[in-house]
């Protein structure tokens, strides 16, 4: 494989064998004039991941700049392992995998094809699809939460899940993110992490800033330890910026503007998630609370939660035959602890209670 080609795809074992035998030693890279660009586009995927959660595209020109970009991603990998910090492994895992779904859709079906192996996906072409084990296939799609992921609407031929190329190559993304989370952090030396001082403080301190920056310490008025389970936990994941699906975004919305947040603050949770898009949220967060659609969705109900996978650590509450939705829950827990959470909130509550059966129709139920 060309030296072009291992720049585009670092992650791939060529691109290791290649660095092993023609590239520079850990303590040339970290430390030789003729690695500094190496070291600073390094520093750079690791910024770019944090600010954009996507690594940029760079000069492939010449030799040297190939050589260096496929070096910046071992650089990169050594300062995100010096911070160890979760969110930063996680953004930047993100970044990398969206960065390499996007170069893959300029190759052709054979390479995504090999790529894909290369993560144990089986995959093989067929005419202009792929096909892939349905085995291999849930065990690749299971964090991709939307329904047209789910294996009931794939179409399967003797136990083969047929996919387009693209969908491949979104396969391979998420299998790459998994690689690189399970990877970090690499062991580092006391060596190391004087040589990269500097940089690790920066990076460091701009990672605190980015969780920092939007993330509200309290929810105000609202009682945390009245949500359920399923709500308590998918909070969880955001405040830790963790990847919440489509399903739980839209339940975590729904609920928590049904009991007093306005879509303000609703976004200001959702900006530690790694893959944050502040116009993409705002709009999909204001048209879910009625903001821009002049429709206020309401919160699946119990049953609907089990069917996404979003209902998790049933407590004793939840095992009643009457409580049916999450809304019931946060009221009743309300009421047993005689809590007065002001006549706003209440009607909020009832209003939202109130529109679930109009609004049944949007496949929400």
């Amino acid at each position: 494989m060309s030296l072009s080609m291992l720049a585009r795809y670092p992650f791939l074992p060529s691109a290791a064998g290649y660095v092993k035998k023609n590239g520079p030693t850990l303590n040339e890279l970290m430390k030789e004039v003729v690695y500094g660009r190496a070291r600073t586009l390094g520093k750079m995927r690791v910024e770019e991941a944090l600010e954009y959660a996507e690594i940029k595209e760079h000069d492939f020109s010449t030799e040297t700049n190939q050589l260096m970009e496929l070096l910046s991603y071992i650089v990169a990998r050594i300062l995100v392992s010096c911070v160890n910090d979760s969110f930063l492994i996680r953004r930047y895992a993100l970044a990398e995998s969206k960065r390499a779904y996007i170069r893959l859709q300029a190759e052709n079906v054979d390479f995504a094809v090999n790529t894909g192996n290369e993560f144990g996906l089986g995959a093989e072409a067929e005419g202009k699809n792929v096909k892939i084990h349905f085995t291999d296939y849930l065990k690749h799609s299971s964090n991709i939460k939307n329904i047209e992921w789910k294996l009931v609407n794939r179409k399967i031929e003797k136990g083969y899940a047929i996919l387009r190329e693209k969908e491949l190559e979104r396969l391979i993304q998420e299998a790459l993110r998994k690689r690189i989370e399970s990877e970090l952090p690499l062991p580092v030396n006391d060596e190391i992490l004087k040589t990269f001082k500097s940089e690790i403080v920066e990076i460091k301190n701009t990672t605190d800033a980015r969780k920092k920056a939007f993330m509200p310490k309290t929810l105000g008025k609202i009682s945390i330890m009245n949500f359920p389970p399923c709500m308590r936990h998918l909070l969880g994941m955001m405040q830790e910026g963790e990847n919440v699906s489509h399903s739980g975004r839209f339940a975590l919305t729904t609920f928590l503007h049904a009991v007093g947040m306005d879509a303000e603050q609703i976004l200001s949770l959702f900006s530690s998630a790694p893959d944050f898009d502040e116009h993409k949220s705002r709009y999909q967060i204001e048209h879910i609370t009625g903001k821009t659609s002049g429709t206020e969705y309401t919160p699946p109900e119990c049953r609907t939660m089990k069917t996404y996978g979003i209902c998790v650590n049933e407590n004793s509450l939840c095992m009643r035959e009457w409580m049916t939705h999450p809304l019931k829950y946060y009221r009743t827990k309300e009421k047993e602890g005689r809590l007065r959470t002001g006549k706003k909130l209440d009607i909020g509550l009832k209003k939202a209670e109130g529109e679930l059966e109009k609004n049944r129709k949007t496949g929400w139920r």
